[in-house]
């Protein structure tokens, strides 16, 4: 049976692999389809070269950036404006062209809350992609940006308020973070056999393991608490199109 394809939007260069690196690896491993968007940072960057690595280290194809400035490193890309500031239509649209063009059947991004830590970006990527994916399919919208072509089903990543103590068990964090009732989560992902893949697509990203932000946290853990850590997987599954299970679920 074909595995659906997916394209996966998230805000930075390493969000892909800490939100979702075990489900990229496992779809790929499984014959799909698979890409990521990634809203923020110049493609001439350091960042975006670490970020080909991961997509490389997960099967995940080539980085396809909106080309944006993160909301707190304006030298991330210093002749855009920030993603949080650009104009809605702007970006939605620049979201719309890559969906037509890789026609996915399945998308996943960043929750309602942009995920653990609320980060600006990864909430403003979250209404974007929702836009996007349904926006997609309207023929007279951004006509320019090819055929129409809209998702089977939009997958949040997230995390169960069950999960939070281990998580902070794990790698200590104190801080408040942002997670939805265990009753809204519609797949828990067992992503074990890919942790490794997973892990490596993390550490990847360089930068963000020198200057200690969560993959340099995760570097400096035992395996066995990284693999505890990153193992499985939690999403909020909306469904945009009616279409055969097969065609809107995660790899099982």
């Amino acid at each position: 049976m074909p595995v659906p394809s997916l394209l996966a939007v998230f805000a930075h260069p390493d969000d892909e692999s800490l939100s979702a690196g075990g489900v990229l690896a496992r779809h790929a491993a499984a014959g799909a389809r698979v890409g990521v968007v990634t809203a923020t940072w110049a493609a001439d960057t350091p960042r975006a070269a670490e970020l080909a690595d991961a997509l490389r280290i997960l099967g995940a194809g080539t980085p396809r950036m909106l080309g944006y400035a993160d909301a707190r490193v304006p030298q991330s890309s210093p002749d855009s404006a920030r993603f949080c500031d650009a104009p809605l239509d702007e970006a939605v649209g620049r979201l719309v062209t890559h969906i037509r063009d890789f026609r996915p059947e399945i998308m996943v991004t960043h929750d309602a809350y942009g995920g653990l830590t609320g980060h600006p970006d990864h909430v403003h990527t979250h209404r974007v992609a929702v836009l996007a994916a349904q926006e997609a399919g309207h023929e007279h919208l951004y006509p320019d940006a090819g055929g129409p072509w809209r998702p089977h089903a939009l997958y949040l990543a997230t995390h169960p308020h069950s999960a939070v103590q281990a998580l902070r068990d794990v790698v200590g964090v104190r801080k408040a973070v942002y997670s939805v009732p265990d009753e809204r989560v519609t797949a828990t992902v067992d992503v074990g056999p890919w942790t490794e893949q997973k892990i490596a697509a993390v550490l990847a990203h360089r930068t963000e393991v020198e200057r200690g932000a969560v993959p340099g946290l995760i570097a400096g853990l035992p395996q066995g608490a990284r693999e505890r850590l990153l193992s499985t997987e939690w999403y909020i599954r909306q469904t945009l199109v009616s279409a055969s299970a097969a065609q809107t679920e995660l790899t099982a």
